[in-house]
């Protein structure tokens, strides 16, 4: 196992060390804090074709198949390409992250999604992977847009939603392989 497979095995665990609480986030809870919005993209370039990429990830019921941080997924509304669908997805350590398929594109190879409730340091969580065609293959984008919740920093914020998207994005070059 890869050091970043490793690391965003651990997700709740680094959660807790951030200083956030056990209780689960959700979107619509007012903050007694101001909101500190972030961002975050990440991408990789891959030798591979859009389309092959695309057919790889964008069942969002499956992602267990492409992230090494992932375990399995529950689907409790719609199916993984239905704007609306809403799954709990678990972390290898058992955190479970409840997310609704907020847009799906196929012909833009595109979609957004929200987290609802999670263990993770962050709150009004919406998210876009984008998989764009280019002259050598194509290019895998991860980008967010969160709050950081109270207790934990931005930096830690940061890089613990980085380091779960570098971990699934260097690791579909091997998925797809």
């Amino acid at each position: 196992m890869t050091t970043d497979a490793r690391e965003s095995h651990s997700i709740s665990q680094r959660t807790a060390q951030a200083g956030t609480s056990a209780r689960p986030s959700t979107l619509s809870g007012a903050a007694s804090a101001p909101a500190r919005a972030v961002s975050v993209v990440e991408a990789v370039q891959l030798a591979s074709s859009a389309s092959r990429i695309w057919a790889a990830i964008d069942d969002f019921s499956a992602w267990q198949l492409w992230h090494p941080a992932f375990a399995s997924t529950q689907m409790l509304q719609g199916d993984g390409r239905s704007k609306g669908a809403v799954r709990v997805l678990v972390t290898q350590d058992g955190g479970p992250f409840t997310e609704e398929l907020v847009d799906f594109d196929a012909a833009a190879r595109r979609y957004q999604y929200r987290i609802i409730e999670s263990p993770a340091p962050v709150a009004d969580y919406v998210s876009t992977v984008q998989v764009s065609e280019t002259t050598a293959g194509c290019t895998v984008t991860w980008s967010s847009r969160f709050n950081v919740k109270p207790g934990t920093t931005e930096a830690d914020a940061k890089r613990l939603i980085s380091t779960v998207y570098r971990a699934g994005l260097d690791n579909l070059a091997s998925v797809i392989g």
